[in-house]
C-alpha cells in the first residue's frame, strides 16, 4: 500500500468512526427526551432504541460491508431510526454512470449516518438528517438536514435556519444560501408542486479540501444534535385533536411519496445491495392519502 492509499484508508476509518459516534450521541439524546416527556401520552412507557445489524448478502465477493439499524417506537417518537452503514463493492454497469468518478472504474466505498424522526404529536416537527463520505476515483462528502412540520411555525423555522446558517458561516459564508437553495430544490415534490417541508440545507460533492469538508460535515451533525431537541421541547406538551392527527397522517403521505419517487439516498441504498428494511426506515409508521 503506497502513501496515498494509506492516507485514503485512514480517512475512511476516521469518517466511519465519526458517523458511528454521532449516532450513539443522538440515540442517547433522543432517549433522554423520551424519559423527560410529560405531555399527551406520557402515561405510556418511554421508548428505547432496538438495534439490528445487517450484512450485504454477497459477503464472499468483493461487494461487502453492512450496517446497524437503531429504531425506536416511543411515547414521544412514534418512529425514529438512526442508522449507520459502511459498504464497498462495484457499481452495476447501469448505475455507475450516475456516480462521479465511477464511469470507468465502478469500485466504491461509502459510509454514513441516516436519521428520520416521525413524532407522535402533530405539534412536533418531523425531521431528516444524513451525512456521508463516498469514495470512487473521487472522494467527497454530502448530506444535509430538513425540517418537516405538519403546520409550519415561524419561530421553529427561523431557529432551525439560524442554526444552519451559523454552522455554514463558520466554514464559508457562501455555503448557507447555496445549500439552502439546493435543499429547497431537492426536497420538492414535483408531482404535487409543493415543498416537502420548510427546508434546511443540502450539499453534495464536497471534495476540494478533505480536512475542511470533514470538519463541516461534523459541524452539520453537531448543529443538528443541538437544535432539534430544542425544537422538540417547544410544543411537545401541547394538546392535539383528531383533526390535527388526520392532517399529520396526510402530510406523512407526502413524505413517503418523496422518498419513494425522488430520494437519491433510497435509490443509492437499493442499487448497492443495502438492506431494504434499513433503506426504507425513513417511511412513516402510519400515513394516509385522501
Amino acid at each position: 500500500m503506497n502513501e496515498s492509499e494509506a492516507s485514503i484508508e485512514a480517512r475512511k476509518e476516521t469518517a466511519r468512526s465519526w458517523f458511528e459516534s454521532l449516532r450513539e450521541r443522538i440515540c442517547a439524546a433522543f432517549e433522554e427526551l423520551e424519559d423527560a416527556f410529560t405531555g399527551p401520552g406520557a402515561e405510556e412507557p418511554a421508548g428505547r432504541f432496538q438495534r439490528k445489524r445487517w450484512q450485504r448478502p454477497d459477503q464472499n465477493t468483493e461487494n461487502g460491508g453492512g450496517g446497524e439499524m437503531a429504531v425506536m417506537h416511543g411515547r414521544l417518537f412514534e418512529k425514529v431510526g438512526v442508522n449507520v452503514s459502511t459498504v464497498h463493492g462495484t457499481f452495476s454497469e447501469k448505475f455507475r454512470g450516475e456516480i462521479p468518478g465511477a464511469a470507468e472504474d465502478g469500485r466504491f466505498w461509502a459510509s454514513g449516518i441516516s436519521l428520520v424522526a416521525h413524532m407522535r404529536s402533530p405539534k412536533v416537527p418531523a425531521v431528516h438528517m444524513n451525512t456521508r463520505m463516498i469514495v470512487t476515483r473521487k472522494c467527497w462528502f454530502g448530506g444535509g438536514t430538513d425540517l418537516n412540520p405538519m403546520r409550519p411555525q415561524a419561530d421553529e423555522t427561523a431557529a432551525f435556519h439560524a442554526a444552519l446558517k451559523a454552522c455554514c458561516d463558520r466554514h464559508d459564508p457562501d455555503r448557507y444560501p447555496r445549500f439552502k437553495e439546493w435543499c429547497d430544490e431537492y426536497f420538492f415534490i414535483k408531482h404535487r408542486n409543493e415543498a416537502r417541508g420548510v427546508g434546511g440545507i443540502f450539499y453534495d460533492y464536497l471534495e476540494d479540501d478533505w480536512d475542511g469538508d470533514f470538519a463541516f460535515t461534523q459541524d452539520v451533525g453537531e448543529t443538528f444534535l443541538a437544535i432539534y431537541p430544542e425544537l422538540v421541547r417547544r410544543r411537545w406538551q401541547e394538546p392535539w385533536s383528531d383533526e390535527d392527527r388526520a392532517h399529520q397522517l396526510e402530510r406523512r403521505g407526502r413524505y413517503a411519496e418523496f422518498n419513494l419517487v425522488y430520494d437519491r439516498g433510497t435509490r443509492f441504498g437499493l442499487m448497492t445491495g443495502g438492506n431494504p428494511e434499513a433503506v426504507l426506515m425513513s417511511l412513516p409508521p402510519v400515513a394516509t392519502w385522501p
